[in-house]
């Protein structure tokens, strides 16, 4: 299965139909389509929990909390309930979007960690879905370039910036004196 397949063509879905899904097939709702996701190969894992674990440190004993997927994230469950995201990392401020199940509304920051399938999904769909329900902060971590693309969300839409391997102290937007040594997330890539 590759990333950007979806369930069926002429079909659409919503969180209810999601819920009833079986829990060993990973989907991700967007606009009422479902996408199948492919498992995550070793590096991205690696890559992934390097990432969660600063941030996971950072944020010990703070309000706000981190999440790795899989974790659910309805993004329009007060409107259509169609779009249901499992991004790689989350953040999330107020604790009132959990409802024990995943998030209900947008994280405040979420990070996607590009592999050959899902590329294309992360920078466009997904970045046009981010942008449109309100992430504050949307990172895409390409392994194979490895490069980091932060986009900050402003008034006029998503301000990017790109960081690189030897960026040892790359500021988290929505997290005050929050940083990410890329160094160590990349390392032995």
């Amino acid at each position: 299965m590759n990333g950007t397949s979806a369930l069926k063509l002429d079909a659409r879905y919503t969180y209810k139909d999601y819920s009833s899904w079986p829990e060993d097939e990973r989907w991700e709702l967007i606009d009422g389509i479902a996408y199948a996701k492919a498992a995550p190969s070793q590096s991205h894992q690696s890559l992934l929990l390097k990432l969660a674990r600063q941030l996971g440190s950072y944020l010990d004993g703070k309000p706000c909390k981190v999440f790795i997927a899989p974790f659910s994230v309805r993004l329009n469950a007060d409107t259509g309930d169609d779009t249901v995201v499992e991004p790689d990392i989350l953040v999330v401020c107020d604790k009132s979007k959990l409802d024990g199940k995943g998030v209900v509304g947008a994280p405040d920051m979420v990070i996607e960690v590009l592999s050959p399938s899902t590329a294309k999904h992360d920078r466009d769909v997904k970045f046009k879905l981010y942008l449109r329900s309100g992430v504050k902060e949307y990172w895409i971590v390409d392994p194979d370039l490895k490069l980091l693309t932060v986009n900050i969300l402003h008034e006029v839409g998503y301000v990017s910036r790109s960081y690189n391997d030897q960026d040892t102290a790359v500021p988290v937007e929505v997290l005050d004196d929050c940083t990410i040594n890329l160094v160590d997330v990349f390392e032995e890539m």
